[in-house]
């Protein structure tokens, strides 16, 4: 039965991966077609629609009385946003970092993180759950703030910003309304049903192999999830796109902190979630973040040996999530 479970989760994985990319850009194209400034499309949309399958797995974990895996999820996927996607694309090239985001986009998902991790340690309550959700607010009316700041700075925007929307409603500009509409639907459908094999799946491991589900949530569930962001990464590096690459884990943290920590909270709170997730999940976790924005702040650059130590750190934090 352990087969049929792991089997489970990789049937889920790559159904959430494909389902999510075309969530992503259906629901994109269609709103830069309704006339959705691309501010918006960029920070919001394309913001929540990469979260989108740790977002339901989560929240559907958290429903069928699983919380821990999606504490684990959150935790994990944050971890290896940080060190393991981050240093992969910059093993493959040095990245640059702006210093705008170093100064704004950096600490505020720092921030999001300590807040997620605040909650868990307190016990991750309803009520810490909607200060989440209260604190996704703030930072999504700042992140909008900026991204008008660089609009008018720049006089047609944030090239950043333009070029990573061009890049998702790119695929939907010769389709008409009803079929990327279409696609946006297909892909939430198949976005939904991935997580809830996935979320079956990674029960029936825990179950089965007596391993913690914080455990399973912060390694298998957490190491799919950020499988897109690992493929858009390295290949952002070789064509030197090292602004969409920072900015995509750094809101990638930032939503998984709070959009979907604050689901978990608001569903289903963090009964159940180990001592050892609780302790060395959330240091290493804050840990990791800590360590990759100095390393940006540094020259304004993530270079290979420090992406290097990156790897180092995500392998070695693997086996210490088994208490989890």
């Amino acid at each position: 039965m352990l087969a049929v479970y792991l089997l489970a989760c990789l049937a889920g994985l790559i159904v959430l991966a494909r389902a999510s990319d075309a969530l992503v850009v259906g629901s994109s194209a269609l709103a830069y077609r309704l006339g959705v400034p691309t501010l918006v499309v960029g920070v919001v949309i394309i913001g929540f629609g990469t979260s989108a399958p740790e977002l339901l797995v989560c929240g559907l974990a958290a429903a069928g009385g699983s919380p821990a895996i999606g504490v684990g999820t959150v935790i994990g996927s944050n971890i290896a946003n940080l060190s393991l996607v981050l240093g992969a694309g910059a093993i493959v090239a040095p990245l640059a970092v702006r210093a705008a985001v170093v100064r704004r986009e950096a600490p505020l998902s720092l921030l999001a993180t300590m807040a997620f991790a605040g909650a868990v340690w307190a016990g991750l309550t309803r009520a810490w759950g909607l200060v989440l959700l209260a604190f996704l607010a703030v930072a999504l009316t700042l992140m909008v703030r900026w991204a008008l700041a660089d609009r008018a700075e720049a006089g047609n925007g944030s090239r950043a910003l333009r070029e990573e929307v061009t890049g998702v409603v790119t695929a939907g500009d010769s389709r008409s309304a009803p079929v990327v509409t279409l696609q946006a639907f297909a892909g939430l459908v198949g976005t939904l049903l991935g997580a809830q094999v996935l979320v079956w799946g990674a029960v029936g491991v825990a179950r089965e192999a007596a391993l913690p589900e914080g455990f399973i949530g912060a390694t298998i569930v957490a190491f799919g999830t950020s499988l897109p962001e690992l493929v858009t990464a390295v290949q952002g590096a070789r064509r030197g796109e090292s602004d969409l690459i920072i900015g995509n884990l750094l809101g990638s943290n930032l939503f998984n902190s709070l959009a979907v920590g604050g689901l978990v909270g608001v569903i289903g709170g963090d009964t159940g979630v180990g001592a050892g997730l609780r302790g060395v999940g959330i240091t290493m976790m804050l840990a990791v973040s800590a360590m990759a924005l100095l390393f940006m702040s540094r020259n304004f650059r993530v270079v290979r040996w420090e992406a290097a130590a990156l790897l180092v750190v995500y392998l070695v934090t693997l086996p210490l999530l088994s208490s989890g």
